[in-house]
């Protein structure tokens, strides 16, 4: 099969899905067809953790719904494969599910439509069947309830965990395909976790070689629909994220649309999610970011406050895909120097050194990835990493610390930087906790009671400041 032929297919549809409630097993079907070619179908495997009571009615009921949506978001994976301009939905959709579906394969393959070239992605129309759906019954969750906390092994979900734990929530963590990394943070933490699996059908790997299209998907609506289906099936309660204020944050405009790397981790996928299970499963706040309102040095100034998870803790995605949790950090990529600039005003020198295994503002090769953080001679690169005034105040502080001033890339960064962006980059903005967050009233506001303005100068105690 020739990339031609995989990429003539001019429309995508969601057919189906099947639920064995005995095993937690989910099938997701989903088919790519055109005029005079055999239909490409994928069948994706999604195994949701099953309760030690079966689930009542109400709550297969709910689950159901969720798997709808599921249905939807999990197609970016297959309809990218050759993303024709019309988009075939087997569900009925009321309007908040309907702009939670769209909004899925517009804004969240924004990335993945720049790259490729391919402005239509981010107009093209879903079609689902005439008529409102089936009205399901309102269900407040009750939010007593255990919350299913989801752990992806790095500082942030570290700091909603145990902000979960110490406000007496005791949380469930939870993961979809745990490997190494997170098994080893699940272990730090002491509780008992759940994890769903997710397979996806080895054909898309095939078409990929053949010359398929292929890139970035929103891979936390996915996620995060899993996590809801798990809750509501197992009978817990809410899904609790840890996605921060940055997150929101567009790496570019292109055709006068906003391109986001990190969409589904964004307040806006958050609302329009949110909205769409409220409506279309009938649960209200199901599902919610702790640290919105908080930037990443913030978050990093918690994480500093313990050092319970310093030999497990990674954000390097590269290391994630090697399924080896001594491999935490390559030390190479946008991540691994976003976290570590984060960490540093908060940590001495030896702590972040004993994380990382290395030193990033020691080694003068690693400047030019620091300045595409910085925001100079490059935009923000295509990674989960934070806003570039976030950068320009965490390079401040180090360049006014006894203990980082005169590492050669901290020098070298603070000659680079533009004036205006020192003058234009506020510690009081970066370190006060901001911005619209669907945190429900009887859970705690992390962060809020810590002090609103940057330390003077770089964390000088191992533990980091107080939060």
């Amino acid at each position: 099969m020739s990339a031609d032929e995989i990429r003539g297919r001019d429309l995508f549809t969601a057919e189906g899905y099947h639920l064995d409630p005995r095993t937690g097993t989910v099938e997701l079907r989903y088919a790519l067809t055109g005029p005079g070619v055999a239909p490409l179908r994928f069948t994706e495997t999604v195994t949701l953790p099953v309760p030690e009571t079966a689930p009542g009615e109400d709550a297969l009921r709910r689950t159901h719904r969720v798997l709808e949506l599921l249905l939807i978001a999990a197609g970016v994976s297959y309809y990218k494969v050759a993303a024709p301009a019309r988009i075939a939905l087997p569900h009925r959709l009321g309007a908040a599910a309907r702009a939670f579906a769209t909004a899925v394969y517009t804004k969240g393959m924004g990335e993945f439509a720049y790259r490729n070239e391919l402005p239509h992605v981010l107009t093209v129309a879903l079609t689902p069947p005439d008529g409102e759906p089936a009205s399901v019954p309102s269900h407040a969750l009750d939010l007593d309830l255990r919350p299913l906390s989801a752990v992806g092994g790095g500082k942030d979900s570290i700091v909603t965990l145990e902000a979960l734990r110490d406000a007496g929530r005791d949380p469930v963590p939870f993961s979809v395909n745990p490997n190494g990394v997170i098994r080893a943070v699940n272990e730090a933490s002491g509780l008992a976790a759940l994890a769903a699996r997710r397979k996806i059908d080895p054909l898309l790997f095939e078409v990929n070689q053949a010359g398929a299209l292929n890139g970035h998907v929103p891979v936390t609506a996915v996620n995060s629909l899993i996590a809801v289906a798990t809750a509501a099936f197992n009978g817990l309660g809410p899904v609790v994220m840890s996605n921060e204020r940055s997150a929101s944050d567009p790496n570019l405009v292109w055709h006068g649309v906003e391109i986001n790397h990190q969409w589904s981790k964004g307040v806006e996928a958050e609302g329009l999610l949110r909205d769409a299970l409220a409506e279309h499963a009938g649960l209200t706040n199901a599902y919610f970011s702790l640290l919105r309102r908080l930037s990443e040095l913030h978050i990093a100034r918690l994480y500093a406050a313990t050092d319970r998870y310093d030999d497990v803790v990674t954000s390097c995605n590269r290391a994630f895909l090697l399924h080896n949790a001594t491999a935490r950090w390559c030390g190479d990529c946008p991540k691994c120097r976003f976290v570590f600039l984060a960490m540093a005003p908060s940590m001495n020198r030896d702590r972040l050194r004993r994380i990382f295994g290395t030193d990033l503002l020691a080694d003068e090769a690693q400047i030019p990835g620091f300045l595409e953080l910085l925001g100079v001679d490059a935009h923000k690169p295509w990674e989960c990493v934070g806003e570039v005034e976030e950068c320009v105040v965490a390079l401040d502080l180090l360049r006014k610390s006894p203990e980082w001033q005169d590492e050669p890339v901290v020098k070298a960064l603070a000659d680079a930087v533009p004036g205006s962006a020192w003058r234009t980059a506020s510690h009081s903005d970066v370190f006060t906790p901001g911005g619209p967050a669907f945190v429900p009233e009887t859970y705690p506001r992390v962060g809020e009671q810590s002090r609103s303005n940057a330390p003077d100068s770089a964390a000088t105690s191992a533990g980091g400041p107080s939060a």
